[in-house]
């Protein structure tokens, strides 16, 4: 067997779909893109969605809404994907790094508030794997000192925080759907938000800077090609009807896993899930408990018997440009490096069957008693 890091679960109705739109002739700017729109918004409890090409996008467009501008600073997490770091780079503004929480890999609330300046002004969250951030105390430090709130819930559609679905914190947020999270278009993701201002702006934006009043060649602001074709979003469409069904079927498999690595505590540290949360797994990330195992030759082991792993996540702080712009180094996030060094995902994906997770195991263990 060769078992795959991830793939998209792809039915009939996605083919129906996508045809349809293909038949049709309208391949953007149609109707199909604002109908997903609509049912997204409704799905997440939002009262505006606006599709766009990525959850990148995403994330750049609910930075500029903020008013977030050179020389201000926005509160983040050093462990998530690089585009939760970047989009504040994007408007000439500082992330600021707060370590995370060992358990859930969750920013650390308890470590933000010292981090507060008087050039602060927005906390952006990152909600990790498919895991809520323990959201009341940083509804309660934005309250406090005046800051906005910006969710990257791209990995964590549908997940729950004391049953509130994350996307509806903030005063907007960012769902992305790249083949290997809950939903797919391919390429594409959501900004949603109840402000309509925003929603125009983010409208705007995405497409060129264009007003939806406008003339195609008239534009009122600086704006971007961060639209979302016709076939992406009957793509998303045929998705977010199942999605339900999605998140079950991949909490089945990550139910799977933690049955049965439960056995082997010594050897790895399974994903905790907080008591509040609703977890709806974008990836199954385990850390190695043995700090004297490599994890990359992990990686390459567990290659060679046909499994495929990744390390998931680095820490943003020690890439090459953030050292030079930031002077950051080893050390400066000390539980984030840690994870970083000692975590990867497994195969993760609808499909995978007991037997092949039991497979999967039973080498991932073998491999790791090599090291005792």
């Amino acid at each position: 067997m060769n078992y795959p890091l991830a793939k998209p679960y792809i039915g009939k109705e996605e083919y129906r779909a996508v045809r349809a739109v293909l038949n049709s002739g309208h391949l953007s700017l149609g109707p199909v893109y604002k109908k997903f729109e609509e049912e997204f918004a409704k799905k997440i409890g939002t009262k505006y969605a606006c599709a766009i090409s990525s959850g990148t996008a995403g994330l750049h467009l609910a930075v500029i809404a903020a008013g977030i501008k050179a020389g201000d600073e926005v509160i983040t997490t050093p462990f998530s994907f690089i585009a939760s770091a970047n989009c504040i780079l994007y408007v000439n503004a500082k992330p600021v790094f707060v370590d995370i929480d060992p358990i859930t890999y969750n920013i650390d609330v308890n470590k933000i508030e010292n981090k507060i300046n008087k050039r602060t002004k927005a906390i952006l969250v990152v909600h990790i794997f498919g895991q809520a951030v323990d959201m009341n105390p940083i509804m309660a430090l934005a309250k406090k000192y005046r800051l906005k709130i910006i969710e990257d819930a791209c990995e964590s559609i549908l997940a729950e925080y004391r049953e509130k679905k994350v996307g509806t914190f903030g005063e907007s947020a960012v769902f992305a759907f790249y083949p290997n999270k809950q939903m797919t278009t391919g390429e594409g993701g959501m900004l949603v938000t109840d402000s309509k201002k925003i929603y125009d702006l983010s409208c705007s934006l995405r497409n060129q800077g264009r007003a939806e009043n406008m003339q195609w060649l008239d534009h009122e602001r600086l704006g971007y090609n961060y639209r979302l074709d016709e076939m992406s979003a009957a793509l998303g469409l045929a998705q977010l009807g199942k999605i339900d069904w999605l998140i079950k079927e991949k909490q089945k498999v990550a139910s799977l896993y933690g049955e049965f690595l439960r056995n082997f505590s010594d050897l790895v540290q399974v994903p905790a899930v907080a008591s509040e949360n609703v977890h709806t797994w974008f990836v199954y990330v385990i850390k190695i408990m043995n700090k004297k195992v490599k994890r990359d030759k992990i990686i390459e082991q567990l290659k060679k018997e046909g499994i495929n792993s990744k390390p998931y996540l680095p820490s943003i702080h020690l890439f090459d440009f953030y050292r030079k712009e930031f002077g950051y180094k080893e050390g400066d996030f000390p539980v984030s490096e840690q994870v970083s060094d000692y975590s990867l995902a497994l195969p993760f994906y609808i499909g995978l069957k007991k037997k092949d997770i039991i497979n999967i195991i039973n080498k991932l263990v073998k491999i790791l008693k090599q090291y005792e």
